[in-house]
């Protein structure tokens, strides 16, 4: 994906043109103009690039502020010549000269040093470099991702990475500014706490003070947030680290960082009100380039969103929408329906013919019709029927004969397509039918590139199901976490279970239940997600036994909120929003790792400091444990 502008328009932050003037400097690298032409400065940073012209040593001086080109005369300053003849790139030096105009012509308009040059008397080295194993001065050469990670600390040099970081920053400092304004209170919550099912296995810490027993890293601060809502704090906001031992993959990290917020006496209107505002705020503050695509955001429930798009995360910037055929087709058909028995025997059984219309692909090859039927495949079709409407409007399909010139006609005209169309078809079932369209529309506005990349289209997903059956556990699961509350209209079908008075069955009511559950989309990303929670006992304990929990396990794993419920809850409720993810997104990435200054790898592993490793055996005889490894061979 594309990155942000060049170099000394993106390395400028917030407090980039304060003073930070040291013994080193006087001056950033970003900072001197024509304006300043004939003062004195001293700059310190890294070579960026050195060319040497023989009585001439022009050296780009570098540091997160931006670039100077300093020059270097033999004539003028001998000693300081022959100090630049040594230097190489990633020296790190300092420069001390009079501040010049540049000769006319050799302005340099991709800086906003350009139009000036250092005209140096002294020049140090402070720091000498090795050759890094790759270039620093190239952002687009190609360098393999395991090489930068493990001299991460060079990569971070690199313009790209400057770029993001800093907008990584700017992000957070906006997060926190809208915050501060709006009445919210920056509360750290631990990193050493219980473990609680939150759906994702824990990263566990040995306690040695109490040999047997282990904390839990925060997979999220979510019982501890609405505690200080029960502690009466009203609006908490926190940028938390947390915790999950999941498998990786772009969008994800065992370590990540999250906006979490919650707030009290509110509703779902309430809570989304304020998070979108605050979405709009942040991104004016963090890039101000990027036009929102609408205000407010659109929203859908998740059936709608299902049925629109084939995702609870919808990319929005494009059309493409799903389209039902199943009423067309029984129309133009009769009672014996459509003619073609793979349509016929899904729509039979309750399933359905669902279509999206590709553009301008009407003339696609062969080859790219079946790499279109082997994706839908792979996504769990049966398969991929198609109908073109070539250039003069004239529908044709190889399954035609089947359907006839009335369903073929039909399913143009329901589909909406025109001239120069591909509908794409799959019939199955409801579920199969929406999720392979639903990839497959993403697949083919990236290929077709339907997508504006620069414009960022928020929207909302919400009024989820509350609980999906696990037939291999035999109980009901929370789709998002077990704390999000029912819409008020379906709390009573919770009072079906209570405690161990009945086991869940697939067929409880409050298996219709809908929770007051959202989530914010950005581009096609599940940005964040939160809910209104329960706030009274009696409803959690009913939620916790359809989840298969009996009271002792309540007591166990959510005790404190148990016990905290009886003193008087608010009606309260709040939503953690990825921000590794959402500053991905703003810097045109599509893997959070770019985005982080210290990630781990694919598996887990940090290559720079060659972790996780084997503990010293000291530290395991201090905590009292011994490893078992796979072989089951322990450590002696």
């Amino acid at each position: 994906m594309t990155d942000s502008p060049p170099i000394d328009r993106a390395l400028q932050a917030p407090g980039a043109t304060a003073s930070v003037a040291t013994p080193y400097r006087t001056h950033t690298c970003g900072q001197l103009r024509a304006t300043d032409a004939g003062a004195s400065a001293r700059l310190a940073g890294w070579v960026h690039r050195r060319r040497d012209h023989g009585h001439l040593v022009f050296l780009d001086l570098r540091d997160r502020y931006g670039i100077t080109q300093v020059v270097v005369n033999e004539d003028e300053a001998p000693r300081a010549h022959k100090v630049a003849s040594r230097t190489r790139s990633e020296f790190v030096v300092t420069a001390e000269g009079t501040v010049a105009a540049r000769l006319p012509g050799t302005e340099n308009d991709r800086l906003a040093t350009g139009a000036i040059e250092l005209r140096t008397t002294d020049l140090q080295i402070l720091s000498e470099s090795k050759t890094p194993p790759f270039y620093i001065n190239e952002p687009d050469a190609p360098i393999d991702e395991s090489l930068r990670l493990k001299y991460r600390y060079l990569d971070l040099r690199r313009e790209p990475m400057q770029q993001r970081l800093l907008l990584r920053g700017r992000l957070v400092q906006a997060i926190r500014e809208v915050h501060h304004a709006h009445a919210f209170v920056e509360v750290e919550t631990p990193d050493l706490i219980k473990s609680t099912p939150e759906g994702a296995r824990d990263f566990i810490v040995p306690s040695r003070l109490q040999p047997g027993s282990v904390y839990a890293l925060p997979q999220s601060p979510q019982q501890l947030k609405q505690l200080l809502m029960v502690a009466g704090m009203d609006r908490y906001f926190q940028i938390a680290r947390c915790f999950r031992d999941e498998d990786l993959r772009g969008d994800r990290q065992p370590e990540f960082t999250q906006l979490d917020l919650e707030m009290s006496f509110v509703d779902e209107a309430a809570v989304m009100a304020f998070v979108e505002q605050m979405a709009i705020e942040v991104s004016a503050a963090a890039v101000p380039d990027r036009p929102l695509q609408a205000a407010p955001f659109p929203r859908f429930t998740y059936a709608e969103a299902m049925e629109r798009f084939g995702t609870d995360k919808p990319d929005v910037r494009f059309g493409m929408e799903l389209i039902d055929l199943g009423p067309a087709l029984e129309r133009s058909g009769g009672s014996a329906a459509s003619g073609f028995r793979v349509f016929d025997d899904a729509l039979a059984a309750g399933g359905r013919v669902m279509a999206v219309v590709a553009p301008r692909m009407a003339d696609a090859t062969r080859s790219r019709i079946d790499e279109l039927v082997d994706q839908a495949r792979r996504f769990g079709a049966k398969g991929l029927a198609h109908v073109a409407v070539n250039s003069s409007g004239t529908p044709s399909s190889p399954i035609a004969k089947f359907l006839g010139e009335e369903s073929i006609g039909a399913i143009v005209s329901v589909s909406g397509a025109e001239a120069g169309d591909l509908v794409l078809m799959v019939a199955d079932t409801p579920p199969i039918a929406l999720d392979v369209l639903g990839h497959l529309r993403t697949e083919l506005a990236t290929r077709l590139q339907l997508a504006d990349p620069n414009v960022l289209a928020y929207c909302w997903v919400h009024r989820f199901p509350m609980y999906q059956w696990d037939a291999e556990l035999g109980r009901w699961d929370a789709t998002h976490n077990p704390f999000s509350g029912v819409l008020p209209e379906d709390e009573p079908l919770l009072a079906t279970l209570s405690g161990d008075s009945m086991r869940p069955s697939p067929d409880d009511p409050a298996g219709r239940a809908r929770a007051m559950q959202y989530d914010l989309v950005l581009n096609g990303w599940e940005l964040g997600g939160g809910s209104v929670r329960i706030h009274r006992r009696d409803l959690l304990e009913q939620s916790f036994a359809l989840q298969g929990h009996s009271l002792e396990a309540m007591q166990e794993k959510f005790g404190a909120l148990m016990r905290a419920f009886e003193y008087g809850a608010p009606p309260h409720g709040g939503i953690a929003i990825g921000i590794d993810r959402w500053a991905a997104l703003l810097a045109h990435q599509d893997n959070i790792r770019e985005v982080m200054a210290f990630p781990k790898t694919q598996s887990g592993s940090d290559l720079m400091l060659e972790a996780p490793s084997p503990p010293d055996p000291g530290q395991w005889a201090e905590l009292g444990l011994r490893f078992v490894g796979a072989s089951g061979e322990r450590n002696r």
